[in-house]
């Protein structure tokens, strides 16, 4: 299949929720939930909802389900280092119904290029839960930036319409 036909049905102007996970950034502070925002509006698409929750399994996994019922897209960022109280990939994996190896894959590939060694620390996911698309993104505005313009965004049309959205 040709690059134009697999993108062909991709929908668009989907409903997107952004979550920072994070114990210090407010909404004034929240660079990365701004650029995020920001990113998927040029996109086309809607955010029709955010918040920022404390980095804490049982919060994380409230986040994400309070969030599920109302979009098409979850955009999480945040809590995917190794330090102790970082579980954003934990509790989504845990959630997960389907995950989408490739894309932490190629997330840390590009990020080496961008970052050198230090990427093997970068932690990402995307995967679906309940039928809606979730992806978990370090909280660095350069992460997003990233994962956002050379993953997520290109593909997130095609997804959708892969999930019936």
């Amino acid at each position: 299949m040709a690059a134009h036909e697999h993108h062909r049905h991709d929908k668009t102007a989907l409903r997107i929720g952004i979550v920072t996970l994070s114990d210090t950034r407010t909404a004034d502070t929240d660079e990365s939930g701004r650029l995020i925002r920001d990113l998927v509006e040029r996109a086309g698409h809607r955010v029709v909802r955010y918040e920022i929750a404390p980095d804490t399994p049982g919060l994380i996994e409230h986040a994400i389900a309070a969030g599920i019922p109302h979009v098409d897209a979850l955009i999480l960022n945040g809590g995917t280092g190794i330090a102790p109280r970082d579980s954003t990939i934990e509790v989504a994996r845990r959630m997960m119904d389907k995950e989408l190896d490739g894309f932490g894959e190629l997330f840390r590939m590009l990020s080496y290029n961008e970052i050198g060694p230090a990427a093997f620390l970068s932690r990402a996911l995307a995967g679906v839960i309940r039928g809606k698309i979730v992806v978990a993104l370090p909280g660095s505005p350069a992460a997003c930036r990233l994962g956002l313009e050379k993953l997520l965004l290109p593909e997130l049309g095609h997804m959708a319409h892969l999930l019936g959205l």
